[in-house]
């Protein structure tokens, strides 16, 4: 009795595995959306953290205090409401933007500040006299960030910025809220309608963005382990440490 009431009435029951099965095309193209939002708002996130985190190590008082501006902003409101304000205030503006375009811009601004805070933390790592003995060559500030600076940030950022493309997969299924066409959307919309089928839904939603989000954290592991061992300086590890205080 029991494993009849698991096989045919239960949440997982078998019919309701089966039936996502028969609709599996409607997960692969939230699966897609999501894939679609990530990649751009990723791009739209390092181009931000890169500006941003070269104005908060700026001579410039003023590109510092802009950069400051942003990432306090950003990192201290929720990104519900962000993406609630582009997609509910933007009309009033006269300003109608697509949900798939909201949760990219959202997304990639939010993000952004992080990725921000990243970059900044990388420059400062390395040291000072770097730069100095860069622009006594007759390098411009610009010309020593790009050619003798930056290079040696990345491979000191990476693992934190493989945890912020994590973070950033995960977060897209904030498009859920505005009806984004996502993998967290696709799945809620097919349980609720008629079945109530929310337990495989769920559990294939979730092994679908473990999929997508394992293998970067799991590399972002193995290279901070390998710079250890080389005898590099892990940010991954500084990070952490900053924000729990």
């Amino acid at each position: 009795m029991e494993w009849d009431a698991i096989l045919n009435r239960g949440p997982f029951a078998l019919w309701r595995w089966q039936r996502l099965w028969k609709d599996s095309s409607l997960f692969a193209e939230g699966l897609l959306i999501t894939l679609l939002v990530a990649v751009l708002a990723l791009l739209l996130a390092l181009g931000l953290g890169i500006i941003f985190g070269l104005f908060s190590t700026s001579r410039f008082k003023a590109l510092r205090v802009v950069s400051r501006c942003y990432v306090e902003f950003f990192q201290n409101t929720p990104l519900v409401i962000q993406i609630f304000f582009l997609y509910n205030a933007l009309p009033y503006a006269g300003i109608m933007m697509n949900v798939i375009h909201i949760g990219i811009i959202g997304v990639g601004v939010y993000h952004g500040a992080y990725v921000s805070e990243v970059v900044r933390a990388g420059i400062s790592s390395i040291p000072r006299g770097q730069l100095d003995a860069a622009r006594s060559q007759g390098f411009s500030y610009l010309q020593a960030m790009w050619y003798v600076i930056l290079p040696q940030t990345i491979k000191i950022i990476l693992p934190p910025m493989a945890n912020q493309a994590v973070n950033l997969i995960k977060n897209t299924s904030v498009l859920a809220l505005i009806a984004g066409g996502d993998l967290m959307y696709r799945a809620d919309s097919w349980a609720s309608n008629g079945t109530l089928s929310y337990g495989p839904a769920y559990v294939v939603t979730g092994a679908l963005y473990f999929l997508l989000c394992f293998p970067l954290v799991s590399w972002a592991r193995r290279y901070e382990e390998a710079l250890k061992a080389r005898g590099g300086r892990p940010l991954a590890v500084k990070q952490k440490k900053r924000s729990a205080l």
